[in-house]
């Protein structure tokens, strides 16, 4: 029987460490005898949220430990307990794959086991993560990295993908797919959290480019250049490409391409309309053109991220 401990201390994300629970230490899926041991590690009673959690043991158990998962870490600004990083250090050194959820990264890159390696967090950490821990590989555009004993997850439903993928490596899809039924969750998604990050539109200021925005964001369908922006906003070519990076961090076409894109996904998400359709809408011409750019943008096609993000039913066929 593979144990399975999950390291629990004051300051953690209740929802990740309770899905934690529930797939490691809920019923069985399959033969009995060939399911998880669960511990619940912490130093004492801890509080999540507004939920207070009474460990099975302590932080020493890690090290006798299969698996350890390390929950989310509410508050990327506040270092993670010493004893917290220490004790998840000696567990891997003691032969123990580690994963973490979310921003348990954090804990994780404390404790030096990200040095050197691919890994990810919830997209809106990943440049915070970059820039502590510089010898992290930190990949933004996944929903969770296997590096073999170590693996990284993203934030929420991520953190369920790790825990079935950590499922199937120990016991085959077939269990990992039924699990995912009984959770009433996807057993696989395709492509990476470029799916679920928000793309907004720069909030109006006395930036130059205050005025061009909405400009451009009503005119999605057409084939608009840099001249046409640069016109517009008055200014050359090259002064709108400066202005641009200071208030985006993209060039004019960088950015164009993103807004286009999620104006793609909320048609795709609100209206049946077909791709060569939402293609003419979004400026993108057709429906080839659409799926190229969607699919390097957002990492599925256009009718995958339909089906997995559909607000509302097709209507029925006559």
């Amino acid at each position: 029987m593979t144990t399975v401990a999950v390291a629990v201390t004051d300051g953690m994300l209740h929802f990740e460490m309770a899905l934690a629970c529930e797939v490691f230490g809920g019923n069985p899926v399959g033969p009995t005898d060939a399911w998880y041991d669960l511990a619940v590690c912490g130093p004492g009673p801890v509080r999540a949220g507004r939920f207070r959690l009474e460990p099975d043991h302590g932080f020493d158990q890690l090290a006798r430990a299969d698996t350890v998962i390390v929950p989310g870490w509410a508050d990327i600004d506040v270092n993670p307990p010493a004893e917290l990083v220490d004790a998840v250090r000696t567990a891997h050194e003691a032969g123990a794959r580690v994963a973490s959820l979310c921003t348990g990264a954090f804990v994780l890159a404390a404790a030096g086991l990200l040095d050197g390696e691919r890994a990810t967090t919830h997209w809106a950490h990943t440049q915070v993560l970059a820039e502590r821990h510089p010898r992290v590989e930190v990949d933004p555009d996944v929903l969770y990295v296997d590096n073999g004993r170590v693996l990284t997850s993203v934030g929420k439903a991520a953190a369920m993908d790790l825990c079935l993928h950590l499922v199937r490596l120990d016991h085959g899809s077939s269990v990992a797919n039924t699990l995912a039924r009984r959770l009433v969750v996807p057993p696989h998604r395709d492509g990476g959290q470029a799916q679920f990050v928000t793309t907004p539109v720069p909030a109006p200021d006395s930036h130059p480019l205050a005025g061009l925005f909405p400009w451009v964001m009503r005119r999605l369908d057409q084939p608009l250049t840099v001249d046409d922006l640069a016109r517009q906003a008055g200014m050359s070519s090259r002064h709108l490409g400066r202005h641009f990076r200071a208030v985006t961090g993209a060039t004019p076409l960088q950015w164009l391409l993103v807004q286009r894109i999620r104006h793609a996904q909320e048609l795709l998400e609100t209206t049946d309309d077909t791709v060569d359709t939402i293609a003419a809408a979004t400026g993108m011409g057709t429906a080839t053109t659409l799926r190229r750019n969607f699919n390097r943008t957002v990492g599925v096609p256009p009718d995958a991220y339909r089906r997995t993000f559909r607000s509302r039913p097709s209507p029925a066929s006559p």
